[in-house]
């Protein structure tokens, strides 16, 4: 498992029946976890100090019990990358702090290259992975479909110090982004995506993991530069395997470029119980 364990404004704190207590800067919230189907082993001290509590419907959906303490939105860190939290109707933060593991190795690789890098971030939701990269010293082409996501990232750079770097934000369905960047023959070094289980673009358009995902990798390797760096899957599709995103990645670019494939579990530690918490996966391929 990638685990995320260099955080210090940020702790999944004690986990059970279903939720995490976490800690975002100098607050704690409790939130649903499907995947913790494990007790809470003492329900006292940090979980009766919880600021905010999203409760899950069981019609669907959920909402927040707050206290009056917390904030609208706070800021928290990651070395020199910052970020607006922000508690959503949809029990969301703005950030997943289990990515940490990816923009660092992100940066390395950037930092490395000895080269101009150019990345494209797809399904780019905050720009997590954008300010990463474009504090590494890489151009960035931020995409994402949801206008209010996309000024979310805009406001994550200006919060880094990356108001004057070189992103270049897009709100628009990203296959048919990709398509138009195929026909301009624009090319990259490097893409990251982070597509849904299901969504709908701007225009009505629909994605679904199933049946769009390989072929999407397929039509993004033609925008691939002569000299790729990486190529960077997540997921948090339930159900879908590590060994299928290198499958695709072995088919889609191990077998034209070379290079190495790296998947496997992305996850974050429990502060109480020294255990690991599953969050997702991801799909590394890089140029050796």
């Amino acid at each position: 498992m990638y685990v995320a364990d260099q955080w210090s404004d940020y702790e999944v704190i004690d986990t059970g029946d279903g939720d995490k207590l976490e800690r975002w800067g100098q607050y704690v919230l409790r939130r649903p976890d499907p995947q913790i189907i494990w007790p809470i082993a003492d329900e006292s001290g940090d979980w009766k100090r919880a600021d905010g509590h999203y409760h899950r419907s069981a019609s669907g959906g959920g909402k927040w019990e707050m206290r009056p303490s917390l904030p609208e939105r706070w800021t928290i860190a990651y070395g020199d990358l910052k970020f607006h939290i922000k508690p959503t109707n949809f029990k969301h933060t703005g950030l997943f702090p289990e990515q940490a593991v990816n923009w660092s190795w992100m940066m390395d690789k950037i930092r490395k290259a000895g080269r101009p890098i150019r990345v494209l971030n797809l399904f780019a939701y905050s720009g997590g992975a954008t300010v990463a990269a474009a504090s590494a010293g890489a151009e960035v082409c931020h995409v994402d479909a949801a206008k209010g996501m996309v000024q979310w990232a805009k406001d994550n750079a200006v919060l880094s110090g990356l108001e004057s770097a070189p992103i270049r934000y897009i709100t628009d369905d990203v296959f048919k982004f990709v398509q138009r960047e195929q026909r301009r023959g624009r090319t990259y070094d490097a893409i990251i995506m982070d597509p849904p289980s299901y969504g709908r673009g701007p225009n009505g358009e629909t994605w679904k993991l199933e049946e769009n995902l390989y072929p999407f990798l397929q039509t993004c390797t033609t925008i691939l530069s002569d000299q790729p760096l990486f190529l960077l899957i997540n997921s948090y599709t339930t159900g879908l395997s590590p060994t299928v995103l290198h499958n695709m990645l072995h088919m889609s670019m191990k077998s034209k470029y070379g290079g190495a494939i790296h998947c496997g579990e992305i996850g974050l530690p429990i502060t109480r119980s020294g255990l690991q918490l599953p969050c997702g996966i991801l799909g590394r391929w890089e140029s050796e």
